[in-house]
């Protein structure tokens, strides 16, 4: 049985690289589940910009969020459509020729239409599915979120409504000539990396870390 892809069109289909590319959606939800970053596209006063947020995936939705007056929400919550990506840096690759560096990565970009999510309660459990994307299971150790807090927050729900994914995950691709070269050329792996966690100030440094923190730290070293 085939898998579930986005339908190809002119918006999503990858041109360059064409052989890297897949629209299949397990994969798509797969890259971004790995991450809790995303770059945010929109237009204000005619110049385009791009920002980083913080994310969280549920099914075919994008949650993101931040004050109540943020420019960027508030665009493209006015267009109604914006377009997200996601990447992940997963090695360098060293040829032996300048044109032939390259890098090896995991993207997606998605394509889709908005909406405010208006009610606390939801806007809560998108909180509590941002901050546990970034660090499972910790949103449960914080104290409650205050209404005041929530009046401030502008939460927005992406609907993917198309998207494709581009990887690649193979090693140098030089010049057939350029292979007896006395060149070294390789491929030097990258990846987030945790470090040990370091208390604020406070009662914190006399309190012992977190099982799930550590549990973080140690599945991300």
């Amino acid at each position: 049985m085939k898998n579930e892809e986005y339908s190809q069109s002119k918006l999503n289909r990858v041109k360059r690289g064409a052989v890297r590319a897949t629209y299949e959606k397990e994969k798509i939800n797969n890259i971004l589940d790995a991450g809790f970053l995303c770059y945010v596209g929109y237009i204000y006063e005619g110049k385009p910009i791009t920002i980083p947020m913080a994310y969280a995936r549920k099914d075919n939705k994008i949650y993101i969020h931040g004050s109540t007056g943020n420019r960027m929400l508030l665009s493209i919550l006015e267009s109604k459509e914006t377009s997200i990506t996601v990447m992940h840096l997963d090695g360098l690759v060293l040829a032996r020729s300048g044109l032939h560096h390259s890098v090896n990565y995991r993207s997606v970009t998605l394509f889709g239409g908005l909406k405010k999510v208006e009610k606390d309660e939801e806007k809560t459990e998108v909180l509590r599915w941002i901050v546990d994307q970034m660090i499972p299971n910790h949103w449960d150790s914080l104290r409650p979120m205050y209404k005041k807090e929530l009046d401030r927050t502008l939460v927005v729900e992406f609907t993917i409504n198309t998207g494709s994914a581009k990887i690649r995950d193979v090693g140098v691709n030089d010049e057939p000539e350029d292979y007896d070269l006395d060149i070294w050329a390789g491929i030097v792996p990258i990846k987030q990396v945790a470090e040990y966690p370091i208390a604020d100030k406070g009662k914190p440094e006399k309190m012992k870390i977190p099982d799930h923190i550590l549990d973080y730290y140690k599945g991300n070293q």
